[in-house]
């Protein structure tokens, strides 16, 4: 073989080995980032909306309205106007146009005035394999202990008892999911909406999407199609 030749095989190989070792690397990162920390560093419950955190007194829930959590001189939101425009084909562009958020926070408000009981709650969670963690949330783990979504209670500070669940009660749970972080973000994301469907008839509750407003399949779907995109 001439020794040109030969060199640029070898140059080619080395630059290719190379490529290589970066992905890897990358690749690693991010499984390392799920492994260590759930959902960006420090206390998960940081991450949830504090508008769906409820400020009790003796048990006393105040639950507030169905109605708009957004005051009424902001814009609406890009998720509302892309689950709008999914009605109307001409605006499909909208629905392209928007971006995920970094964080999808739905939750369900329970119908009976004392709320959700701590041990209903943890009987319903362990039927769709959500499990207790060390953060006091319930956490639905994949094959490896990775945290693909998490479930928190509306009461501040958003935890839930490790024991005497049959006294603590709570006015609705909120979801969470990082859809960036995940591997298969849109088959996590249908059995995260599958998870919410079950629970809010088991428990007799009321589905909200991140504006307080009725969780809607318009909604859900313009979710979907963009983190069909990822």
């Amino acid at each position: 073989m001439d020794k040109d030749l030969l060199r640029m095989v070898i140059i080619a190989i080395g630059i290719i080995a190379i490529i290589g070792m970066v992905l890897w690397s990358a690749y690693n990162n991010k499984r390392a980032r799920r492994d260590i920390d759930f959902y960006d560093k420090g206390n998960p419950l940081d991450n949830i909306d504090k508008s769906l955190i409820v400020n009790t007194v003796n048990d006393d829930f105040d639950i507030v309205s169905l109605g708009s959590a957004l005051d009424e001189d902001l814009a609406p939101d890009p998720i509302t106007v892309a689950s709008e425009s999914i009605q109307s084909p001409e605006a499909k562009t909208q629905v392209n146009n928007f971006e995920v958020p970094k964080i999808i926070q739905f939750s369900i408000v329970a119908v009976a005035d004392e709320g959700f009981n701590g041990r209903d709650l943890d009987d319903a969670f362990q039927q769709v394999g959500l499990e207790y963690g060390s953060m006091k949330i319930y956490e639905r783990l994949d094959e490896q202990r990775r945290v693909d979504f998490a479930v928190a209670s509306m009461v501040e500070p958003g935890t839930f008892p490790e024991t005497n669940r049959e006294s603590f009660n709570s006015p609705g749970i909120v979801f969470f999911l990082q859809p960036g972080e995940l591997e298969n973000p849109l088959e996590i994301f249908d059995e995260f909406i599958q998870t919410i469907n079950f629970l809010s008839v088991n428990l007799d509750g009321i589905k909200w999407d991140h504006n307080r407003q009725p969780l809607s399949e318009e909604t859900i779907q313009a979710l979907r199609m963009q983190i069909s995109t990822f």
